[in-house]
């Protein structure tokens, strides 16, 4: 049984599969209704039912209140229909968006590479080529974990846009049963089931302008993707990578880094480590990735893009440097997927992710 699902102000109508969710149904038809957490928690997918009945499955009373589900409200990512219905919600209409329908994949793992103590590199070979833009991440399905889990693509696609295997780097989570899962039993030569691709984490190309990318922890994943693909494209903008661990020991690609700059006059690497401890004989920055960053630029950000991922401390920090030296908020751009714990904590008063 299925339902018709209209969209204003686009006036598209798209199928819905009795108990599929808004969203998966929107996103499965290319079409990006604004979201983060997936878990009911954040509110971002809030949109407006004008029409027909929801149930609104999940839904935290916090993030929807019950006022707001008798003025008719709903959260795309836990409501499913009940009749046929129409709702309205902020389609962003972004220049650099590329128009990908999320589809559902089977990967078999082709290598696992121990990148420092806590991360490791899946390589996986896909059953059909993935259509992507550098930045975007899949959902992985974990035995025993309701959901999956979120992780970025850590490699480029190819050309044409599209690759046939993925790189996801996966830090492992001190009591957390999807990553300790990966980590402690998934093998080379096993399958994964996992569906993509999400998010609105890419390059604004179109913008010509200068790009900062601050990564921290396995936050490197999606700049990496990123700062790979306008490389090989041949951009010629400026492009900085400030780039934080707490040892060198962590500071996963650095080799690989320092070789791009060797070879990219234009792209500068600043690698930085925030444990003295552990930094012995270490000569690069030291200190945070936002003040690593603020050294490096003297304090002053006016003129560039500026892309962010990492653990939300680290977000947040960056954010509070970026502003302070003159950057705006509609030139900051964060990782979109929020695990369900880091939802529920406080975002910047200052900022709305873009």
């Amino acid at each position: 049984m299925s339902y018709q699902l209209t969209l204003e102000p686009l006036g598209a109508t798209i199928e819905v599969e009795e108990g599929q969710t808004l969203l998966d149904a929107a996103l499965r038809q290319g079409i990006y209704i604004p979201h983060a957490c997936g878990h009911g928690l954040c509110g971002t997918c809030k949109v407006q039912v004008t029409d027909g009945e929801v149930d609104h499955g999940a839904a935290n009373p916090f993030a929807l209140m019950e006022m707001e589900r008798d003025d008719g409200k709903t959260l795309a990512c836990c409501a499913t229909l009940q009749s046929d219905a129409t709702i309205e919600a902020d389609f962003d209409d972004d220049p650099d968006a590329k128009v990908i329908p999320v589809r559902d994949f089977t990967a078999t793992v082709a290598r696992i590479e121990q990148l420092t103590p806590t991360i490791k590199a899946l390589h996986l070979r896909l059953d059909r080529p993935i259509h992507y833009q550098a930045g975007q991440y899949v959902q992985v399905q974990i035995p025993g974990v309701d959901g999956g889990r979120a992780f970025s693509i850590a490699n480029a696609p190819g050309a044409d846009g599209q690759s046939s295997e993925i790189e996801l780097n996966v830090r492992q989570v001190p009591g957390g049963a999807g990553t300790t899962w990966l980590h402690e039993s998934l093998r080379e030569g096993d399958r994964l089931q996992l569906t993509g691709p999400y998010g609105r984490f890419f390059v604004r190309r179109s913008a010509a302008m200068p790009m900062v990318f601050m990564a921290g922890g396995s936050g490197l994943s999606s700049p990496r993707a990123m700062i790979l693909e306008l490389l090989a494209s041949g951009c010629t903008q400026p492009i900085t990578l400030v780039y934080g661990q707490r040892s060198a020991q962590e500071l996963y690609y650095d080799a690989e880094f320092r070789a791009l700059a060797e070879c990219h006059p234009h792209f500068t690497y600043v690698p930085a480590l925030s444990d003295a401890a552990g930094s012995d004989g270490w000569n690069g920055a030291r200190g945070f990735v936002h003040e690593a960053a603020k050294a490096h630029f003297g304090g002053s950000f006016a003129g560039h893009k500026a892309y962010l991922c990492g653990p939300p401390p680290m977000i947040e920090a960056c954010i509070g440097a970026l502003m302070q030296g003159r950057l705006f908020e509609r030139d900051i751009y964060t990782e979109k997927f929020l695990s369900a714990a880091d939802a529920q904590q406080a975002r910047s008063p200052l900022f709305k992710t873009i």
